[in-house]
């Protein structure tokens, strides 16, 4: 499996890279940061062009949620225990879904940012030991604005569907205060939900269409279609929100390479349920508690017996531990098949 290291993996990407409209159709003009500050600054008066020089809004240190623990209602056994993974692993995924998001600040409207957002799904998929790119990947590139207190009428004017208001009021109706740091905060998350948007609507295709074994990195409750299917298989690498409490936890943080946890039932708030169940693929030995632990979700329609089901699953995933990821710094819980999705998105969007 040579993947994006093919010479034709690779002729495709740098095509694509050289041409990104040719992923999604019409998306506008303004396909890269530059272009879009230049439109600003011609379109929008009192506009300051942002100096430049940041790194990306995701890599910027910012306060986070605590990590914490929830406790979680089993669906398998009574009492959360490790489980050996019986048989041998299977390569049966056919397919790797992933994303990837960028965000920057490319201009100031006195102390509100601008900031310009690139969002990109893609599924790699595996055919006769390689993985090529499925159906058409998607890009998007919008504006975040906070319209509360930027001038609505000429963003829009300017960028039309382009422009997402990153200060739409609550339910309550409040609005968020213009504190500099809370802006951009507002807008990274904004381009994250464009992202998960754009890797569940690919993954709601292939469901449909194909129906064959998908890996999506991270979860899929967010999508209903999705979180119902039997193809999909959600794997989620980090753990800021660990499903076990007390004794469960100390079962999930002692896992063995090949083994895995009691299926358990997940419904974070705005999601559809899900199954879910802890899996070790690595040796933690001289490693910490969470190295190559993953969390997988899958349907909460279990076609089969739930025990029969995440064991299949669990094969699965485990066979592809190799080849190694590397030198990916998650390689220890990342699938090389990820690790070639995001590849190819790093060489489409830059």
């Amino acid at each position: 499996m040579d993947g994006v290291r093919s010479a034709e993996g690779l002729t495709e990407d740098r095509a694509i890279a050289a041409d990104p409209g040719a992923l999604t159709g019409a998306v506008g003009t303004l396909r890269s940061a530059h272009a879009a500050q230049r439109h600003l600054l011609r379109a929008i008066p009192g506009v300051r062009a942002a100096t430049g020089g940041e790194s990306p809004l995701e890599r910027q240190p910012r306060d986070t949620e605590l990590p914490h623990v929830i406790d979680a209602e089993g669906a398998e056994d009574a009492t959360l225990r490790a489980r050996p993974v019986t048989g041998p692993p299977v390569a049966a995924i056919r397919a790797f879904l992933d994303g990837t998001q960028r965000s920057e600040v490319i201009g100031w409207y006195g102390a509100v940012p601008l900031v310009y957002g690139t969002a990109g799904a893609v599924v790699r998929e595996r055919v006769e030991r390689r993985l090529v790119t499925w159906g058409r990947p998607s890009i998007s590139h919008r504006i975040y604005a906070p319209l509360a207190y930027a001038p609505r009428a000429a963003l829009e004017g300017a960028l039309g569907a382009m422009v997402e208001d990153t200060t739409r009021p609550a339910p309550d109706g409040t609005i968020a205060p213009p504190h500099p740091t809370l802006l951009l905060e507002r807008a990274t998350l904004a381009v994250s939900r464009d992202r998960e948007r754009l890797e569940l609507a690919l993954a709601e295709q292939w469901c449909a269409s194909r129906g064959e074994p998908i890996m999506i990195d991270g979860g899929i409750g967010a999508n209903e279609a999705v979180a119902r299917s039997s193809c999909a298989v959600g794997v989620v690498k980090s753990h800021r929100t660990l499903y076990a409490e007390g004794d469960a936890l100390s079962v999930v943080l002692g896992l063995a390479r090949g083994e895995r946890s009691s299926v358990i039932r997940v419904a974070p708030r705005g999601r559809s349920e899900v199954l879910s169940w802890y899996l070790r693929l690595r040796d933690t030995a001289g490693r910490d508690a969470l190295w190559g632990l993953v969390r997988v979700e899958m349907s909460a329609n279990v076609p089969t017996e739930i025990t029969a089901r995440a064991d299949e699953l669990s094969r699965w995933l485990l066979a592809e531990s190799a080849p190694l990821a590397a030198p990916d710094p998650r390689w220890d819980r990342m699938a090389y098949g990820i690790r070639s999705a995001e590849e190819f998105l790093r060489a489409t969007t830059g």
